[in-house]
């Protein structure tokens, strides 16, 4: 089998990969849903895999990883690789997972990330109002994650938040020391939502990043005992393209309450350090930006070996990186705790690929499929209503 053509559509706003096969046979991939402007980066691979085997995965990702770079842009690398299990599944009738050494779980633990609802203020009755309602999701939510602090632009919306011009791109980093005003009132957030989950809802906190060495680990100290899951990319984390493992060893060892960070991180070379150090309790990196499911993989399994946790990422990862997300999460070692949901969205997307009620949520829990490959294919008749006219030919063979 060799690999004909690599074929990138934005569907939505979602850079979507279709890799084509001279035997008829082709695979899916996917970046996230809001990132049309990594079509040409992924396009830039094609000339690089054409005419290689897509079933020796290993050897057609080994000619193209060491391109790829910290997120958004290893989505390129990562999106290809998902295709190719893709591929290999449906090419030997088994599910993806059976080629990545096979389940250990039948059933997939999700955390709620993306199930949002408008809040209807800033005061922390409205925190508690809004966790009310996710608690009450038909999902059944065993952790829910909340935005706080400069993840959850405290800073844009509150005055004196932090010691600091507040910036009101959403993408700026903005970062700075939190004043004794903020502290109180970031405290007062959390409080609330923990009164409403108590202990029947996990409640896990992205924080930034932005903050201060100082203040993280300050943050972390009060809320011991108080059963967070975890504390999110406090110091380093989204869209930096590095890592400050030493950051985070001035904060992890001395507190109780578990440090967690990771979703821009791409390969496992650029998890050695904070694996090895012992720099966090929970690893977290999402399956569209580390370079893929057996990327992924190894970096679990090497963190198991040194008692660190995983809870990957991949809110904005759509229908297909759902599917990826469960075959991954199927294989992971017992250090797994859970993915973070992706949604169809829109939700014509169940319209326009078979297979996606296969990955609906009960009880925060996924049943892992049985079907070939990723589980999901393309209509294209119904795929093509919403192909841009650059795209037209993404369904051609």
């Amino acid at each position: 089998m060799k690999i004909t053509d690599l074929k990138v559509a934005i569907i939505g706003d979602a850079p979507i990969v279709r890799v084509t096969t001279d035997e008829g046979i082709d695979g899916v991939g996917a970046g996230e849903t809001f990132k049309p402007y990594l079509k040409p980066m992924i396009e830039f691979y094609r000339d690089l895999i054409i005419g290689k085997d897509p079933t020796d995965v290993e050897r057609v990702m080994l000619g193209i990883r060491r391109m790829g770079s910290f997120k958004p842009w290893g989505t390129a690398v990562s999106a290809i690789e998902m295709a190719l299990w893709d591929i290999a599944g449906k090419a030997a009738g088994v599910p993806s997972y059976k080629l990545l050494g096979g389940k250990i779980r039948d059933k997939v633990q999700v955390y709620n990330g993306n199930v949002r609802f408008k809040r209807e203020g800033n005061e922390p009755e409205h925190f508690a109002a809004d966790m009310q309602v996710m608690k009450d999701h038909p999902y059944n939510f065993s952790i829910i994650k909340q935005p706080v602090s400069f993840h959850g632009g405290m800073h844009r919306y509150m005055d004196d938040f932090h010691f600091g011009t507040a910036v009101q791109n959403r993408r700026y980093p903005n970062r700075g020391t939190i004043t004794p005003k903020g502290f109180k009132y970031l405290l007062a957030c959390i409080e609330a939502m923990q009164d409403v989950l108590g202990d029947d809802v996990g409640l896990a906190l992205d924080c930034g990043p932005g903050m201060t060495v100082p203040d993280a680990l300050k943050l972390a100290k009060e809320l011991e005992g108080s059963n967070i899951m975890w504390l999110e990319d406090m110091v380093i984390g989204n869209y930096h393209p590095y890592e400050l493992a030493d950051q985070y060893t001035q904060i992890t060892p001395y507190t109780s309450t578990p440090i967690h960070t990771g979703e821009q991180l791409y390969l496992r070379q650029n998890c050695v350090d904070l694996i090895e150090r012992n720099a966090v309790n929970v690893l977290g990196p999402d399956v569209a930006d580390v370079g893929g499911i057996a990327e992924m993989k190894f970096i679990a399994e090497y963190a198991d070996l040194h008692g660190i946790l995983f809870a990957p990422h991949g809110t904005f990862n759509g229908l297909i990186g759902l599917a990826a997300q469960t075959h991954m999460a199927a294989v992971l070692p017992e250090n797994f705790i859970a993915f973070e949901l992706p949604t169809a969205d829109p939700a014509w997307w169940l319209d326009i690929m078979e297979g996606g009620e296969q990955f609906a949520v009960t009880d925060s829990h996924i049943d892992v499929p049985d079907t070939p490959g990723l589980g999901l294919t393309f209509i294209p008749e119904e795929g093509g209503k919403y192909l841009r006219e650059e795209d037209a030919g993404f369904f051609d063979d």
